[in-house]
């Protein structure tokens, strides 16, 4: 792969996706089939994700845009999702995609960080973005992928602009230290991070879509991810893509039986999930899963969150399958850390690192720990889709190179077989089904509920999505628990921070525990929940 890239002389994501595939002989060659949730299906080659690209990245180019100006998808799983993107990167803007089910808090923080121009989305999405569309004052135009007209000047038809858009459109040359795609993560402490992402690293990438998940041109490949996240435009585009694969997307919800439906008709190859989804097809009774032919099926990966033990088992007695736990961050762009095929597999192991990637297992002060011991899960920096920096907040992303290692926030440990071990995270962010969830977005968003005095969030253990969102607060004088309150908490944390973040369990208590610096005590307050020993209390505010 690293010769065919020299050869093409450009560097751009978007051409090496379409164009690139097309001068390799692919362009007849079915790129994606994406499956709608009422069963339609439109089926797309290489030679029309080429031109439906280009014809976006004119549209870009008409109304004004160039490199390095940042654009923004606010889409559920849908064709237009791939074509903006690749589009996007065609032309040298800045992409980032957004998780479709964001709320308006969620919405606005990332939008305005990044001083977003341009936003793709649909008529539900706007209904979303008008009532912050005055706090965006870079925010130039709104596209509309459900609109047959313009609405106004700004506000414009994604279809009507597509139709008068020419399919003829020269990529231009693109550094490898271009940027190119903006993914968001959660802090525990503050805002969402924008975690940028340059050109070059789609050689590494397209290696572990190789080396790890055995993909190879014309296979069929399944990947679950939603775009909105790293996994979803990493390996649900850019990896098979690149690779020269035939790509499925299902645009519907999570249903065992579908699921299974989609994996036999398709034939697909080589699935990727999430740990979360695996956990729910857990519960389904094997005489409906074991009713689908599955024998296509050579390779399952996992991504997301730990898979336990009990998934693999299940994987190996039901689907007859070895499930692959697979390791990467939104900061690493790609796989570091993995079980592959060919490499035993030990459950609830992270497997091992991808052939020079270096990890360490160091303490507090930046020293190896000895074999076997736990500690902070560090990486020495240099790996080809290394994040770039966090946009308009340098302090953060120096803060995360310590002692010449890059700091994952992650612990761990590592055996003496040289397999690593997660053991949790080392802040506050929660995972919940795959998904980081800042605890500091959710308890200022509970705080604007005129009913709470005071709210903390924290992460806890839960048998499907490896951790719910657990909230505590404190009522104002007056105010008395009740349903209608409780789902008034619920509606709007979903509407205003994302469905993810919807407490699952919501906890009335007199008075948050903070420090005497005001601190919230997560620590504490998760000690209590699960009913262990409270530790060391001597900074509790009184």
């Amino acid at each position: 792969m690293k010769k065919e890239v020299e050869e093409t002389g450009n560097l751009n994501v978007g051409y090496l996706c379409t164009r690139h595939q097309c001068q390799l002989d692919r362009a007849q060659m079915r790129a994606m089939r994406w499956i709608g949730s009422r069963g339609e299906v439109a089926d797309y080659t290489y030679a029309e994700l080429d031109c439906a690209s280009s014809r976006f990245a004119n549209v870009l180019r008409t109304l004004g845009y160039a490199g390095g100006e940042t654009l923004f998808t606010f889409l559920p799983k849908i064709p237009a999702q791939y074509f903006v993107l690749l589009g996007a990167l065609k032309q040298r803007l800045v992409a980032g995609p957004l998780f479709a089910n964001f709320g308006q808090e969620a919405l606005l923080d990332r939008l305005a960080d990044a001083k977003a121009k341009i936003v793709v989305t649909r008529k539900a999405g706007w209904s979303k973005l008008q009532s912050i569309r005055h706090l965006l004052p870079s925010l130039r135009h709104v596209l509309l992928v459900d609109a047959d007209a313009h609405l106004d000047g700004e506000v414009l038809s994604y279809n009507l602009l597509m139709s008068q858009s020419h399919e003829d459109f020269t990529v231009p040359e693109t550094s490898p230290n271009a940027p190119s795609l903006l993914h968001y993560t959660s802090g525990s402490t503050g805002k969402p991070k924008g975690a940028l992402h340059r050109h070059g690293s789609f050689e590494y990438q397209q290696r572990t879509g190789r080396e790890v998940l055995q993909l190879t041109p014309g296979d069929i490949y399944w990947c679950t991810a939603d775009p909105g996240w790293v996994t979803g435009t990493t390996y649900g585009m850019i990896v098979p893509w690149g690779l020269g694969v035939s790509l499925i997307h299902f645009g519907g919800g999570f249903e065992a039986s579908k699921w299974f439906e989609v994996l036999e008709r398709e034939q697909v190859k080589i699935w990727y999930t999430a740990p979360t989804a695996l956990r729910m097809l857990m519960r389904e009774e094997e005489q409906l899963l074991r009713q689908f032919d599955l024998s296509q099926l050579q390779h399952i990966f996992s991504v997301g969150e730990p898979l336990n033990p009990e998934v693999i088992h299940w994987g190996e007695k039901i689907l007859g399958k070895i499930i692959h736990d697979t390791w990467f961050q939104t900061e690493t762009g790609a796989i570091l850390i993995t079980n592959r095929p060919g490499l035993p597999v030990f459950p609830g192991s992270m497997g091992k690192p991808v052939a020079g990637i270096e990890p360490g297992i160091l303490d507090e002060a930046g020293e190896p720990v000895p074999e076997g011991a736990e500690g902070h899960l560090c990486l020495k920096p240099g790996w080809g889709s290394m994040f770039t920096t966090y946009i308009n907040n340098p302090v953060a992303y120096e803060g995360k190179f310590r002692k010449g290692w890059y700091w994952t926030g992650d612990m761990a440990r590592r055996d003496d077989q040289g397999y690593f071990w997660f053991l949790g995270r080392s802040d506050d962010v929660i995972n919940t089904a795959g998904h980081l969830v800042s605890p500091f977005e959710v308890e200022s968003a509970l705080l604007e509920i005129p009913e709470i005095a005071e709210s903390a969030v924290i992460g806890a253990p839960d048998e499907i999505l490896f951790e719910k969102v657990v909230a505590f607060v404190s009522l104002r004088a007056g105010i008395e628990w009740s349903r209608s309150l409780e789902l008034k908490i619920r509606l709007y944390i979903s509407n205003k921070v994302s469905t993810t973040a919807t407490p699952q369990e919501l906890l009335v208590i007199d008075k948050i525990p903070k420090n005497n610096s005001g601190k919230i005590m997560r620590r504490l307050l998760k000690a209590r929940y699960l009913g262990l020993e409270a530790g060391d209390v001597s900074t509790l505010e009184v």
